[in-house]
């Protein structure tokens, strides 16, 4: 193809200084034009259709940026992952002097790779059934109130308390960790995350970027009527692939004592975020500790319920670890009442039985989740590793088509009702 050199595009970019890195860009996006390195999230011009399904879920607006640039000039992959900010905008006399024509405008740059076969275009895609918007009954979120830069600054929080929750012994060492937040307003809803900023510098010299992590308490704090919130933070020590690593963040979380100071931004995220309607029903499937945003949902609905000030809805969980040794909470879960929640415990690695994964479950689950799914009133919440995604979301269409029902109806409602939310990374 021929390219114009007056041809300009609007080129799409992320901001490194208030990108979190946390992945939800990249994993959202349709057409794999976003990808990342040590450094930065960046997005590849010659991928990117503007279809803007990465811009909703974005938690800090890092995502929402662009550039009128000659397409001959667009900005490589290469040159964005050693930015450390955004380049100026050019000027028009910059444009006219590249000799732009500003009328000349194209959407984006052409295409490079080949055009999808028919078996590529009705390959399953579960992220075209996520949903971007909260349920319509969700708390109303306060977001960005603490940034990373010089405009809005960091919270500085206080450790009150550091637990592990999975047995000594093993491999998988995750830790509660509780913040206390003073006399300062740090308001959260189930859901929401926050970003911790590691102390130090990189290797580069440079600040470390905040890494983010789910809030596992209520809205009213880990213990009721405190400023406080809780994580859950597994040890970081090897890489997806099994080469060891040692991550910055999570080790300067686990290692913690109560009484040091822990630098926040946040709170983040207005999508995923539990209804509040009394005939709400709640599906929650993760895995290790993408359980902190269902113990947040758990919770509030159990102090609700003993309260009196709730009835009715249905809670059901799929929680899937490696071991039971390794999954986080595994001694209050049992405490749990079974008129109040149901729960589903797979288990991958358990010596001498078969593997068992979150999804194998929901199959075992089939009649009652073809009911829920019908269901306006509930709501699925997914969260855990990005290799768990594809098959829960083909777990609930294959449910769905076993039991006659309209699958293309139901995925629509579930992205369009805020129904379905995909918290993966």
């Amino acid at each position: 193809m021929q390219t114009d050199v007056s041809t300009v595009i609007k080129q799409h970019l992320i901001d490194p200084e208030i990108c979190i890195r946390c992945n939800t860009c990249e994993a959202t996006c349709p057409v794999g034009a976003i990808t990342h390195d040590s450094n930065n999230y960046v997005v590849d011009a010659t991928k990117c259709n503007l279809c803007m399904d990465c811009l909703p879920p974005c938690p800090t607006g890092s995502i929402d940026n662009w550039r009128l640039i000659p397409l001959v000039r667009a900005y490589s992959v290469d040159e964005q992952f050693g930015w450390d900010e955004l380049p100026p905008e050019l000027s028009e006399e910059e444009l006219a002097q590249a000799g732009v024509d500003q009328g000349a405008v194209v959407q984006q740059a052409p295409q490079v790779t080949a055009p999808a076969t028919a078996t590529d275009s009705e390959a399953f895609n579960s992220r075209r059934y996520s949903a971007t918007v909260p349920p319509w009954s969700a708390a109303h979120a306060y977001t960005n109130l603490y940034g990373p830069n010089a405009a809005v600054k960091t919270m500085t929080a206080t450790v009150t308390g550091n637990v592990r929750v999975t047995e000594v012994g093993t491999d998988y060492d995750t830790h509660h960790i509780v913040l206390d937040f003073g006399k300062q307003a740090f308001p959260v809803l189930e859901g929401q995350s926050i970003g911790i900023v590691p102390p130090g510098l990189d290797a580069a010299g440079k600040p470390h970027h905040a890494r983010q992590y789910s809030i596992a308490s209520p809205r009213n704090g880990e213990r009721p009527g405190y400023n406080n919130l809780s994580l859950t933070i597994k040890r970081v020590l090897e890489d997806h692939q099994g080469n060891p690593v040692r991550g910055v963040a999570s080790n300067y979380m686990c290692d913690l004592k109560v009484g040091d100071s822990v630098q926040v931004i946040g709170p983040f995220g207005a999508s995923f975020l539990m209804p509040n309607h009394p005939r709400s029903n709640i599906v929650m499937i993760c895995t290790g500790t993408g359980s902190a945003p269902m113990r947040a949902m758990t919770e509030w609905r159990r102090r609700l319920r003993a309260s009196g000030k709730f009835e009715g809805g249905k809670l059901m969980l799929f929680f899937g670890a490696r071991t039971q040794e390794e999954l986080p909470y595994f001694g209050p879960l049992q405490g749990l009442p079974r008129d109040f929640i149901d729960i589903n415990l797979a288990f991958s690695r358990t010596p001498g039985k078969p593997k068992r994964y979150v999804q194998d479950l929901m199959r075992d689950r089939a009649a009652d989740l073809a009911k829920l799914l019908q269901d306006p009133d509930t709501c699925f919440y997914v969260c855990g590793l990005k290799s768990m995604e594809e098959g829960v979301v083909l777990a609930l269409h294959d449910i769905a088509k076993d039991a006659g029902l309209d699958w293309d109806a139901i995925g629509t409602s579930l992205k369009r009702d805020g129904r379905l939310h995909l918290e993966t990374y």
